[in-house]
């Protein structure tokens, strides 16, 4: 296992659909091209590849002044436990320091402990509003 971390997107957003479907995360039924300006958009967007296979990513929505929202975070699960996602998240956490922006995130409560071992303390609560799409 080489694993190769850049801000590089896939040349093919296929993909990133296909880590996105392999984790359960497509709900939404987003498209290939909705999934690429998703990260287009995104301020900060970290990929890790074993060769040419996506097997894990992270993205900060932000302004770019105070805080920067994790999301995304994931890895494909055959990749799981190897590091990958602490490696992601490093990397997340250093570029919003280099640019003096707070990272947040919101995660599940199964996760809270995982988060926790990266320095991250619980300070609100979640809400989301659902939409018809």
């Amino acid at each position: 296992m080489n694993i190769h971390y850049t801000t590089e997107p896939p040349k093919d957003f296929v993909k990133f659909l296909n880590l996105y479907e392999a984790l359960g995360w497509n709900s939404l039924n987003l498209t290939v091209n909705e999934l690429k300006q998703m990260c287009n958009q995104s301020w900060y967007v970290i990929y890790a590849f074993d060769n040419e296979e996506l097997v894990g990513t992270g993205r900060v929505i932000s302004d770019g002044v105070i805080t920067g929202t994790i999301c995304g975070v994931c890895v494909l699960p055959s990749y799981q436990s190897k590091g990958i996602g602490k490696e992601i998240m490093k990397r997340i956490i250093q570029h919003c320091e280099e640019n003096r922006v707070i990272p947040q995130l919101l995660c599940e409560e199964r996760l809270e402990s995982y988060y926790e071992s990266l320095g991250f303390k619980k300070f609100t609560i979640g809400m989301k509003k659902d939409i018809n799409r």
